[in-house]
């Protein structure tokens, strides 16, 4: 397996338990240690935890493939698998500002993780107006008007 797909693999596997700041850097040419960095973050132990057995056991169970090794503590709030040719780092959101490892490898290109999916952009269903129902007010009964008996015109006497 190339080591760009474990890396992409494993930055997936870490996705599915819902870590976080996913980032795949491309370390070739930079660093005689390993080609890629898959730095993900992890925001309490239980998750740690979480994202280091789902990368483990589905690398092995999935792919054939066992880490050359798996350092770190859940005290130490870091934790990293060495597969060939790339490290994965889960790290807590603390550690992972502090040892800020995106900047130190600053010159390392960043390399989407996962597939792109084309976007299918759909023409908006056009919505018709629902037809109101007719209905026929009642007019509204008024009282009728008192009727005035008219005043009569004073006569004019002759």
């Amino acid at each position: 397996m190339e080591a760009l797909e474990t890396a992409r693999l494993c930055a997936k596997y870490a996705d599915d338990k819902k870590a976080e700041d996913i980032v795949l850097l491309d370390l070739r040419g930079l660093s005689p240690v390993t080609d890629f960095f898959v730095i993900v973050t992890a925001s309490s132990s239980p998750q740690l935890r979480a994202v280091r057995d789902e990368i483990v056991e589905q690398m092995r169970e999935e792919h054939g493939l066992k880490p050359l090794f798996v350092d770190g503590s859940y005290e130490s709030q870091w934790l990293i698998i060495n597969f060939p040719n790339v490290l994965v780092h889960i790290q807590s959101p603390e550690k992972r500002e502090y040892y800020a490892l995106q900047e130190l490898w600053g010159d390392a290109p960043e390399l989407p993780w996962h597939e792109e999916k084309p976007v299918v952009k759909k023409s908006p269903a056009k919505k018709t107006a629902a037809k109101k129902a007719t209905v026929k007010k009642s007019a509204a009964k008024k009282t009728p008007a008192k009727k005035t008996a008219k005043k009569a015109a004073p006569r004019r006497k002759a």
